[in-house]
């Protein structure tokens, strides 16, 4: 059973990432989406847990659920939620051929 994490540290972490981050998540859902599903025109993250992030990813108007799971392994911290979603961008950025920016 995945950690859960209180619904304050959820709803934080989510505007931030849907706030700050919008080209983050697209990035993310084009690296951890096939291609075979069509082209991503839009992602939000919806959620995580202990065990990984979510994101609600578009395709032609059509909205999916994406489920990438943390670089690290589970986690039960709010500090490391930051640490693994800054190691999805980097796979994603490592998969697209695409230079990361760095991180403060």
């Amino acid at each position: 059973m995945p950690h859960t994490f209180d619904a304050d540290i959820i709803a934080a972490v989510l505007r931030h990432m849907n706030g700050d981050h919008t080209d983050d998540n697209l990035l993310i859902a084009r690296a951890f989406s096939t291609e075979e599903e069509g082209e991503v025109t839009g992602s939000t993250m919806t959620g995580f847990d202990g065990d990984g992030g979510t994101w609600s990813v578009t395709r032609g108007g059509t909205a999916s659920e994406l489920r990438v799971p943390w670089p690290g392994g589970p986690i039960t911290e709010r500090p490391a939620v930051r640490r693994e979603v800054v190691a999805i961008y980097d796979l994603a950025c490592a998969k697209l051929g695409i230079e990361p920016r760095p991180h403060d």
